[in-house]
């Protein structure tokens, strides 16, 4: 799969007849809202972690030297806490070019914090698209983070400001708190 996913993203869904949709953020789709919603609420899936495995040539690295950004990868049991927003369709076509690096949208079953449930979409980068990273030990998943920069700024931001957004919601994951020590050990 070629690293620009945002014209195959629009042939993924149809919205015909749709006034919104919900998307499910787990990385930086927490903490920054770039686009319009016409709600937010803290959510959460099952079955899905989050890792730093995506390469990111385009945000938080260079195609010379990509950041770590985050994917979700299947794991049973697991529950994986974020945001959902409702959105008009229409606010996809920024977002397919947001996460155009490597990422699909893909439908899943969503439960808000009260309870609730909706079908949501997620943008999952897979392992079959050109960025994919892949797992590595933690030491070197943080270095990689700390020294790796792009247009959207430091890649050691996006893994700060997700781990301060993710104690915002309550919500405990062993990965990231687990990079981040790694990552605040390290020299600035």
């Amino acid at each position: 799969m070629t690293l620009d996913t945002s014209e195959l993203n629009k042939t993924r869904h149809d919205f015909n007849g749709r006034d919104s949709v919900w998307l499910f953020g787990y990385g930086s789709l927490i903490f920054k809202a770039d686009f319009p919603f016409l709600e937010r609420r803290p959510a959460s899936i099952e079955g899905w972690a989050r890792r730093f495995w995506q390469g990111s040539h385009d945000h938080r690295g260079t195609p010379e030297r990509p950041g770590r950004v985050l994917t979700l990868v299947e794991r049973p049991g697991t529950v994986c806490a974020g945001m959902a927003y409702r959105v008009a369709p229409s606010v996809f076509e920024h977002l397919d070019v947001r996460e155009k690096n490597g990422y699909l949208r893909f439908a899943t079953p969503m439960t808000f914090a009260d309870g609730g449930h909706e079908e949501g979409l997620v943008y999952i980068a897979t392992e079959d698209n050109a960025a994919f990273l892949g797992p590595a030990p933690e030491d070197e998943i943080a270095r990689h983070i700390h020294g790796s920069h792009g247009p959207s700024g430091a890649n050691r931001d996006y893994l700060l400001h997700l781990a301060e957004a993710l104690r915002e919601l309550g919500a405990e994951d062993e990965h990231v708190f687990g990079l981040e020590r790694r990552l605040l050990a390290l020299a600035p």
